[in-house]
């Protein structure tokens, strides 16, 4: 049976309100068992009257709080009715009460009742979620007809909503073909932030999403109005109370309404300005320019009664204008801060607002009027001019245009989709930069604009280079580009999780590092093609198989990925400017180059040659000068300390043993050729010998520890930590002779330095 004794209103509801918005379960228990219930993880509050008692509490499980998390989110959007915990249950099969189910969240109000179904994870992690999906489908006609039952006359909704689950497309299209709207963790936060800005007036936008072209009962939607003629359309000109108008309103969408009905753009209402317009508001401010907005009539136009007055030397009419009564009805195109400032104010009733109103403009009329007003007011940063350009260009007749929308588009989707790597992770909009949400959607799809995906075309639309998944029309390629990057973006993920998950401290997921990952793609999807082992434009090459082929030559940059250390990475991140992309992009080619032979981009070598060898000629002057330097040190100290026998007392025998056969090989070689020879066993000796030499016995502490210690390195505490330096240089002694080898530009710093103090002063 449903226990409808669970769903509290009023006085109840705020109480259960209360323990929602709880971290931690409280319980009354008997202090004798403190002890043993500090072991279960419980902690110790306060003391009760009576001393038998005491207060106890332990943090929720994580499923319970993001349970919690979403019903206080649509408490706060104003619904009046919610289940009280997590012991909600309903019937749902007419003929056998006894079979039920547990109802994470149930909300209703005047319009709806919803049911939401919550899985969450400690950490993100790839969700499957087959059975539990096609259960909850299974069991939603009965579902709806209990509500009914109880609630007649609402419209019955099922959420499925996810916290840290990325969830696989063929889940996604379940909820899709059964009407199951779904939430991601994008999805909650976006109406969390909402409903901080809005109050419960968020719950219109949430309805509208919900219930779009569903009617508003009780609405009153007539208004007197002036018909003009602007720019060769039709507008209207009015005053409405700020009420009606946020309950058919809607702000900015970037694209065509998504599949789950989650707006994919909203122009972020930025909650100071709205706190400074709701002040100005409540302190008698009023606003004398309109607001401007599109109303959307399906197409059927809009009814608009002439009055009996009109001037007969008037391109202006006067009338009363029929306003929709539908949620998602009216477009706000500009001045949202001005109508939402309304919300929870006794003004939006009290109040009228001045409105101007263009008639079902189409989607890139509406983008153009946004861009032109708000370009001429406060500048549309960088991020929000490349979303809305996957919209406005879309159908532009200039088919670069069409493609700049494509690339938009992608970028957009790489950090949106639901089962994207990268969800969550890329600044769209105008969304607000986080350490692990650094990367922007301007540069992902400059990364797109350098790579060879798609076609390039010059005057009338010619085809000056035909791009690798371009199949003809912006749909096509999506459906076949965008699931092939996800796909191995999924590779990089799940092998590279720890430096996929350090965001702005990486060097992963940051600008450069998929900009550089994305033309690494690019690269090989070439060198395949070439190959012949791919054709992506090819209906019978199969997108898993392409993928497959890829992740040979992905295997060699995981690696690398994985096995950073902290000087390479320090020496990647520490490229700044226009070059810095490229270096990253250029190195991730390189490391495939060095495992994969047959792997050889246009330019790289090029690039190696000429531009990644920088430090090497000066590198490879003074660590030859380095070395004989520190070399002669070591033998006049040695001489002075042990006299003419100094290379036996002050070397260890196995460094002795081994330059005295290096010396005697190379003399019999020279003998051999009849050349004069005269290798000495000193001369056989390495900077790494030197290293061992110094620190052999007590030659550090009684000889070289004033000589040989740098400036810096004075405070350092051992002998080994003093000496690292030598170590180092003659590592890189060793690297330089290797013809791909590029000194790094802090290794060249540490070699200047050592160069300065020894030679230079």
């Amino acid at each position: 049976m449903t226990n409808w004794e669970n769903i509290v209103a009023g006085k109840d509801l705020l109480s259960a309100r209360n323990k929602r918005k709880n971290m931690y379960i409280e319980e009354k228990q008997r202090k004798i068992a403190l002890s043993e219930l500090e072991e279960e993880g419980w902690e110790y509050v306060k003391n009760y009257a009576d001393p038998k008692f005491v207060k106890v509490r332990k943090e929720k499980p994580y499923d319970e709080q993001f349970e919690d998390k979403v019903w206080l989110l649509f408490y706060q959007m104003g619904f009046k009715e919610l289940n009280k915990d997590r012991n909600f249950k309903m019937e749902y099969d007419y003929h056998n009460p006894d079979f039920t189910q547990q109802i994470d969240v149930f909300a209703v109000d005047e319009e709806v009742a919803l049911i939401v179904e919550c899985k969450s994870a400690e950490s993100q992690k790839d969700g499957v979620f087959k059975k539990e999906i096609e259960a909850l489908h299974g069991q939603m006609d009965g579902l709806r007809k209990k509500i009914l039952t109880k609630y007649p006359k609402r419209k019955v909704k099922f959420i499925w909503a996810v916290h840290n689950y990325i969830m696989s497309q063929k889940d996604i299209e379940r909820l899709q073909e059964w009407g199951i709207i779904f939430f991601s963790d994008a999805t909650i936060q976006y109406y969390s932030e909402l409903v901080k800005h809005l109050g419960s007036c968020a719950r219109y936008q949430l309805l509208g999403n919900l219930l779009a072209n569903s009617e508003i009962s009780n609405m009153s939607n007539k208004v007197p109005a002036i018909k003009g003629k602007m720019g060769g359309l039709d507008y209207y000109e009015f005053s409405i109370e700020p009420e009606k108008l946020l309950k058919i309103g809607y702000v900015l969408h970037r694209s065509e309404a998504n599949k789950n009905m989650m707006p994919t753009y909203q122009r972020i209402i930025k909650k100071k300005r709205l706190k400074e317009v709701q002040d100005f508001i409540e302190n008698d401010g009023y606003f004398p320019n309109s607001l401007i907005i599109s109303i959307d009539t399906n197409g059927k136009g809009i009814q608009f009664d002439l009055s009996k007055t009109q001037v007969d030397d008037s391109l202006s009419k006067l009338g009363i204008l029929h306003l929709p009564k539908r949620y998602h009805s009216a477009y706000i195109i500009d001045g949202q801060h001005r109508l939402y400032g309304y919300s929870d104010t006794e003004y939006a009733k009290k109040n009228t607002i001045p409105v101007v109103a263009f008639i079902d403009l189409n989607r890139t009329e509406q983008l153009k009027l946004f861009m032109e007003i708000n370009e001429n007011q406060k500048s549309v940063n960088k991020n929000l001019r490349v979303t809305l350009n996957s919209d406005m260009l879309w159908d532009a007749p200039d088919y670069n245009d069409r493609r700049e929308a494509l690339r938009s588009k992608i970028a957009q989707m790489c950090g949106e989709e639901p089962t994207s790597p990268l969800l969550g992770r890329i600044e769209i909009g105008e969304d607000e930069k986080s350490p692990t949400k650094c990367i922007t959607i301007a540069a992902i799809q400059l990364a797109f604009k350098r790579t060879h995906f798609l076609t390039e075309f010059g005057k009338n639309n010619a085809i000056i280079s035909d791009g690798s998944f371009d199949v003809g029309n912006n749909d096509a390629i999506i459906n076949l580009l965008y699931p092939f990057i996800e796909g191995c973006l999924k590779i990089i993920k799940a092998n590279c999780e720890n430096e996929w998950y350090a965001g702005d401290q990486g060097i992963l997921t940051i600008n450069r590092g998929i900009q550089g990952v994305i033309r690494i793609l690019d690269d090989i999807v070439e060198h395949l093609i070439k190959q012949n082992k791919i054709s992506p434009k090819d209906p019978s090459c199969n997108i898993d198989s392409m993928i497959d082929e890829v992740e040979y030559y992905l295997e060699p940059l995981i690696n690398y990925i994985n096995t950073l250390d902290d000087s390479q990475r320090k020496e990647l991140k520490g490229f700044l400017g226009g070059g810095a992309d490229t270096k990253f992009w250029r190195s991730f080619q390189k490391v495939i180059s060095e495992s994969r032979h047959d792997f050889n981009p246009d330019g790289l070598s090029e690039y190696i040659e000429n531009e990644t060898k920088l430090y090497n000629s000066e590198s490879r002057e003074y660590l030859g000068a380095i070395e004989e330097c520190v070399k002669d040190k070591i033998s006049t100290c040695l001489t002075k300390h042990f006299g003419e026998n100094w290379l036996i007392k002050g070397m260890p025998k196995t460094i002795y043993k081994n330059a005295e056969k290096i010396a005697s090989d190379r003399n019999y070689d020279l003998l051999s050729n009849d050349e004069d020879g005269n290798i000495e066993i000193w001369d056989c000796i390495t900077l790494a010998d030197c290293k061992e030499i110094v620190s052999y016995s007590r030659n550090w502490s009684e000889i070289f520890e004033s000589i040989l210690t740098r400036p810096e390195d004075a405070h350092m505490s051992t002998k080994e930590q003093k000496t690292e330096w030598i170590t180092t240089l003659s590592k890189e002694i060793n690297k330089i002779s290797k013809p791909t080898y590029s000194v790094p530009k802090a290794t060249f710093e540490l070699i200047s330095s050592v160069y300065k103090w020894l030679i230079i002063n």
